[in-house]
């Protein structure tokens, strides 16, 4: 009677201390979740994360003029820029930008192919595309994103990205990925 009493009680400490560490691994779990990255890391990290629900920390430099639906946030320099799209949130507002973000939404890469290329030329060819900044060249903020900080010129941009898309396809791909953005589902003013 006593063995049996022993081993129910060493059979209930093992489940005890089972359910403890299982819980323990679940809140460390959630915490890993919840730790905000950077803007360098989604730079360095994307591709394993695209369609991933992530939470980017960085401090927003520029929200887009025509309507607040994109909001810039910048890494360790000002050619580091990660842009957070804001979908069912309708738009940032204007007193976030100089402030540190966070902002949680799902990553998705901006892919660009011939189809993209010939669609912007017939789009500026047209005047129908969408019209972001004051120079020819567009947005500075989507340029620097985009890794174009330095051309200034529709032109330009276009002769970059087919340029880009060649080494691509040197590689065996048929597009290149110009930068990451975050569809937002939620965001936090830091500071």
């Amino acid at each position: 009677m006593k063995k049996s009493i022993f081993i129910l009680a060493a059979v209930a400490l093992l489940a005890m201390v089972s359910c403890n560490n299982k819980a323990k691994e679940n809140q460390n779990q959630e915490s890993a979740a919840t730790v905000a990255l950077s803007v360098d890391d989604i730079l360095a990290e994307g591709d394993s994360l695209v369609g991933k629900t992530v939470t980017v920390e960085g401090v927003c430099t520029h929200i887009c003029k025509h309507g607040g639906k994109k909001l810039f946030m910048m890494g360790t320099d000002d050619t580091k820029m990660l842009r957070a799209e804001a979908c069912e949130l309708g738009s940032f507002p204007a007193e976030v930008v100089n402030s540190l973000v966070s902002v949680t939404g799902t990553l998705e890469e901006d892919r660009i192919d011939e189809a993209t290329i010939q669609r912007m030329e017939e789009q500026d060819k047209n005047q129908s595309g969408e019209k972001h900044g004051d120079g020819e060249a567009g947005c500075e903020s989507e340029k620097k994103a985009a890794g174009q900080a330095d051309i200034n010129t529709f032109e330009g941009r276009i002769q970059n990205f087919r340029e880009r898309l060649a080494k691509a396809k040197e590689a065996g791909k048929d597009y290149f990925v110009m930068s990451y953005h975050i569809n937002t589902t939620s965001y936090e003013i830091k500071n």
